[in-house]
């Protein structure tokens, strides 16, 4: 539990922090089978609440550029700006794990934004686009992080429920 307390955290800065739980208590499990610690009910639980958190972080990020009417290319910008804000943030904004999340959204949208921009959109328009995919980043981040939430509570109430 202390390493997915770990792996609930690397969510903050984009990292697979849900499947990082999935897989180490599935390899506990298998390794430690004859104690049944965890029930293959708990791990298919499990593993559908982490894929259901990447198509909601997904989705719910494009939601939100989308809604504020972003173009295809916009939508690239803004997957290309989080992951390089993602880097830049983790590097230059001191602050664990927030650092990262502020770096993702602000990377997301100012690449909505200069995509956007040099797609031929008004400086308005790419600025309400930019702010959009900002603010679906971190949706879609608190959606992953909740549901990972949940993931790691399942998992901590079951190693210790008789």
């Amino acid at each position: 539990m202390i390493l997915n307390t770990a792996w609930l955290g690397l969510i903050f800065m984009g990292l697979p922090g849900n499947w990082l739980m999935l897989i180490s208590t599935s390899l506990f499990t298998w390794w430690r089978w004859d104690d049944h610690v965890f029930s293959i009910y708990t791990l298919t639980a499990a593993a559908l609440l982490a894929i259901a958190a990447e198509m909601m972080e997904f989705f719910v990020g494009m939601a939100g550029a989308k809604k504020a009417g972003a173009t295809r290319r916009g939508s690239t910008g803004a997957l290309i700006g989080c992951i390089a804000g993602a880097m830049t943030g983790s590097i230059f904004i001191p602050i664990p794990l927030l650092g990262t999340l502020l770096g993702a959204c602000l990377g997301a949208g100012i690449g909505a934004w200069t995509m956007e921009l040099r797609g031929g959109k008004s400086a308005q328009q790419s600025v309400r686009i930019g702010m959009g995919a900002g603010l679906g980043t971190l949706a879609g981040t608190s959606v992953k992080l909740t549901l990972g939430t949940i993931i790691y509570l399942i998992f901590l109430i079951a190693c210790f429920w008789p």
